[in-house]
Formats: C-alpha cells, sequence, structure tokens
C-alpha cells in the first residue's frame, strides 16, 4: 500500500468515533520522554523568538517588557500540552503559532497577578516580576498588549483555514474570559472576604487555572482535524487536568520553598486564599490530584493515536515538584 493511502486511511480513522480507534500505543523511556519534552519546548522557545515584535519595536519599553516576561523561561506546560495534543494525529497546520498565542496569553495573566494591586509579587520564576524590573504602568500594558496579540496571532497565522481560525480564537477568548480566567481571579479576590467552601473552591480551579490547561489540550486537538465529539472527550480530560496540577500548585505552595518553586511560597496562607491542603488537608489534597490525573489519563487513553508523551506529560504534572 502506498504511502499516501495509508495516510488517508490514518485521518480516516482519526474521524470516525473515538471508539472505533485501535491504535497500539508505543513504550517511551523517561529518557526518550525528557528528550521530546525538551524538544517542544526548545521549538516554542524559537517561536516566541520568531513570531513576537523584536524588542526595538516602537515604543521599545513596551516591546522589551513583553519580552522581558515572555523569555523568563518556565516549564512552557501549556505549549507542550499543545504539541502533545496535535501529536495524536499530526497534520499539516503548524501548531506554534497557536502555542505563542498561548503563552502570551498565560503570560499576560502571570503580569498582571504580580502587580501590587494583585498579588504583589516581587520574584516570577526566579527573576523580578515585570513591575519590579520596569513599572506598574509598562507592567500592566505588556500584560494588555500580549493579551491582544494571543488573539492577532491566531487569526493572521490560521487565516488560510477561517473555520479551524475561528475555533482557536473561540476557544481561547473563551478561556481568558470573564466566565473562565478573568472570572476564576474574580472569585480568587472574593474568597479571601468570604468563608470558603468546596464549590468555590472547584470554581477557581477550573477557570483561573484550568481553564488555559484545558484550552491547550483542545486547540492542539483541532490543529489535527479533530471531530466535534472528540473534542468534547478532550475537554473534559482537560478539566482533570487542570484541577489536578493546580491542586499540586497548592500543595507546593503549601510544603516548598521559594529556591525551588522560583518564586514566593506561602502567599495563599499570607493571604488568607482557599487551597485544597486548607480545606483538606495535604494527604486528602494528593489523593485527588491523583484521581484527577487518572481521569484524564483515561481520556487521552480512549482518544488513541500517539498519545503516549501526553499521558507521560500528566504523570508529570502530578508529581513535579515545582
Amino acid at each position: 500500500m502506498s504511502k499516501n493511502a495509508l495516510a488517508y486511511l490514518f485521518n480516516a480513522c482519526h474521524i470516525l468515533p473515538v471508539l472505533t480507534l485501535k491504535i497500539k500505543p508505543t513504550i517511551i523511556t523517561l529518557m526518550d520522554f525528557k528528550a521530546t519534552i525538551k524538544d517542544y519546548r526548545d521549538r516554542v522557545e524559537q517561536a516566541l523568538n520568531d513570531l513576537t515584535p523584536p524588542a526595538a519595536t516602537r515604543p521599545a519599553v513596551l516591546h522589551e517588557a513583553m519580552r522581558y516576561s515572555l523569555q523568563a523561561g518556565g516549564k512552557r506546560l501549556r505549549p507542550c500540552l499543545i504539541l502533545a495534543a496535535y501529536e495524536l494525529f499530526p497534520s499539516d497546520n503548524d501548531p506554534l503559532p497557536a502555542c505563542v498565542a498561548m503563552e502570551c496569553l498565560h503570560t499576560y495573566s502571570l503580569i498582571h497577578d504580580d502587580l501590587p494591586c494583585m498579588d504583589d509579587s516581587d520574584l516570577r520564576r526566579g527573576n523580578p516580576t515585570c513591575h519590579k524590573q520596569f513599572d506598574d504602568e509598562t507592567a500592566l500594558l505588556a500584560g494588555d498588549a500580549l493579551l491582544t496579540y494571543a488573539l492577532w496571532i491566531l487569526a493572521d497565522k490560521y487565516r488560510y483555514d477561517p473555520a479551524l481560525a475561528v475555533d482557536l480564537v473561540h476557544d481561547l477568548g473563551d478561556a481568558a474570559g470573564s466566565e473562565k480566567l478573568i472570572g476564576g481571579q474574580m472569585e480568587d479576590l472574593l474568597g479571601e472576604r468570604d468563608e470558603p467552601t468546596a464549590e468555590r473552591l472547584e470554581f477557581i480551579h477550573l477557570n483561573k487555572t484550568g481553564a488555559l490547561m484545558t484550552t491547550s489540550l483542545t486547540m492542539g486537538y483541532r490543529l489535527t482535524g479533530a471531530s466535534a465529539e472528540n473534542v468534547a472527550i478532550m475537554r473534559e480530560a482537560g478539566r482533570h487536568l487542570g484541577l489536578a496540577f493546580q491542586i499540586i500548585d497548592d500543595i507546593l505552595d503549601a510544603t516548598s520553598d521559594a529556591e525551588t518553586m522560583g518564586k514566593p511560597v506561602g502567599a495563599d496562607e499570607e493571604n488568607n486564599k482557599m487551597t485544597y491542603p486548607s480545606l483538606y488537608g495535604l494527604e486528602a489534597s494528593r489523593a485527588k490530584a491523583k484521581e484527577h490525573t487518572d481521569e484524564a489519563i483515561k481520556g487521552f487513553e480512549q482518544l488513541g493515536g500517539n498519545n503516549t508523551v501526553l499521558i507521560e506529560l500528566a504523570r508529570y504534572m502530578e508529581q513535579r515538584v515545582h
């Protein structure tokens, strides 16, 4: 059978209901996994450099601030999730503009979270926060610029496929909006003043952090030409992965140190923030993180394809120490 015929059959299987997929997963060693994630990160770093305005672009201080925060390092988990989801059934669509859009959106949220009127943080990823390196006003505008650039790059780089561009902009705009990312941040602030409840805590974690995790997966998966039914399965898996990630974040804030984390720790308790450890204790919180991770992995297994890296990435996110 020719290579083109094989590709046709592979893509045809992808648009059938997900339960018809019978693809045997590959075995991946820890060394292979680390090399794959390093490759993902290297590709993302290069794309961030290539696809965002140069620092000298007028007004230079604004673009310097944007790049300062974008290029501060970090795990690049969200773009790695996009690439891992895309690798389930790789297509001719380039996933890197979507990775840049997600990292711009995520970085905007971090810049604004660190401002004195919010968390008032001095460190981010081991470096001075944007408003410390520049000033409050520049940091505010750099965050605004990254938010709008994230949506522009999706519309511009995927305009050859208007339906795909619309879906990607829809996913990212929805995740960043008043009912998800920003809504979760608002509920987080309100939670500092009110009695903590499990329902509010889950809303905060699903939306303030989880929404971008979920959308990273759906965006990467949409780039494969996935069906709406399978995107829904990926979205549900993403919800579980996002909850697991934030539960671990809560645990690390309560148990780790600033050197390991690259940012201040203990702020949740100091600011009277609702966290899983404060409501459920450390042991129960770890059990919940594992439960949500396992549910996410079930979804990835159901979707099939080249899912080994995505599954291992979910496990890594649960077991991380920073």
